[in-house]
């Protein structure tokens, strides 16, 4: 009955209830389905993210441009060379893991701000690319016409929430990835390389291809939601491989919450609608998301979903009846220990 009764399972619950049924709730208006979407889509993206940044440690600036190469590649294959969605989207995100592995062999050679640079410099060179290789990429004109994914037996994907559904398909995909990474011991291995790579050593991780297999994992994740935009929104342009990309994904995971299961989705829909709200006042609004970015770094340093992570597991000590000086000498660990680490997941982290 407990476990029935778990918060965090209720919270999960409460989620994926809310976007199974997202297309009754948005019914007859299509705009705020295709902003839910979006929304989705760029949760899968920061999966992504979450895997390098929120597991590892690692902070990648390249992820933007990893998204971009997926678009693109879908939407110059559908177009200009006529292949099915389905064929494109399986290239996306072949090439996307593929360069990101690549890239890592030289990228993680380097540690702390150097690699962060070196992703930047990464992500500078392919959005060059995408806008000076005009007879290719089409530049600032973009691509349009881009193909939705062809039918698969009855399911119709020119249908918006058909393709919704499809999208969330993936999105539970990234989710239960997530969950199961941290439950691994490839996930402890990570944790413990974010903690401390020498301390990793010592107990055994292989250090290096731990890493390289998390920023492979990533690029491909970020490929595979860029590919899926493409043939959401029918048309790409040069921004959608651009380093602003990379930033909206980091800002997702520090408002849901890094290294947490339920956080890439928490913060992308919360994001995603606050843009709408203010998408009158585009110029500005980050004036409001600094203050509210600040406020969560002071109070809710691991974001949304880590905050409450912190204060189910707060009560559920409490509920245990410990002894004051018990309980913080227990509670010391959990609450300082980074989202996603051992002391967090044997709790459940959702």
């Amino acid at each position: 009955m407990t476990s029935i009764l778990n918060p965090r399972l209720i919270g999960v619950a409460v989620i994926a209830i809310a976007f199974l049924a997202a297309p009754l709730l948005v019914e007859g208006q299509p705009y705020l389905l295709r902003i839910v979407t979006t929304a989705a889509i760029y949760a899968i993206a920061a999966y992504g993210m979450n895997i390098i940044l929120g597991l590892t440690g690692q902070l990648s600036l390249a992820h933007g441009a990893f998204f971009g190469v997926g678009a693109y590649i879908v939407g110059l294959a559908t177009t200009d060379h006529d292949w099915s969605f389905w064929s494109s989207f399986a290239v996306a995100v072949l090439v996307t893991t593929v360069l990101g592995y690549a890239s890592g062999l030289i990228a993680l050679r380097t540690q702390g701000a150097y690699f962060a640079i070196f992703t930047m410099a990464l992500g500078f060179l392919i959005y060059i690319i995408v806008i000076r290789w005009e007879s290719v990429t089409h530049a600032h004109s973009g691509v349009s016409g881009i193909k939705l994914p062809e039918n698969i037996g009855p399911l119709d994907f020119s249908d918006p929430v058909v393709l919704y559904y499809l999208v969330l398909v993936f999105l539970a995909g990234a989710a239960y990835t997530t969950h199961a990474i941290l439950r691994s011991s490839a996930g402890r291995s990570l944790v413990a390389i974010r903690t401390s790579e020498d301390l990793a050593k010592s107990i055994g991780v292989n250090v290096g291809v731990s890493k390289q297999l998390a920023y492979t994992a990533s690029a491909g994740t970020a490929g595979l939601a860029g590919g899926l935009f493409a043939t959401l929104n029918g048309f790409i342009g040069a921004d959608s491989a651009s380093i602003d990309l990379t930033f909206q994904f980091l800002l997702f995971l520090l408002i849901g919450g890094m290294g947490t299961v339920m956080g890439p989705i928490v913060g992308s829909v919360l994001v995603a609608f606050l843009f709408e709200l203010l998408q009158d006042l585009e110029s500005y609004r980050f004036i409001v998301l600094g203050p509210i970015i600040v406020l969560l770094v002071i109070f809710a340093p691991r974001g949304i979903v880590g905050y409450l992570n912190e204060f189910l597991a707060s009560r559920r000590r409490r509920g245990r009846g410990s002894p004051p000086e018990d309980e913080g000498r227990r509670s010391a660990p959990e609450t300082t220990a980074p989202a996603g680490s051992a002391a967090t997941t044997r709790e459940g982290v959702r």
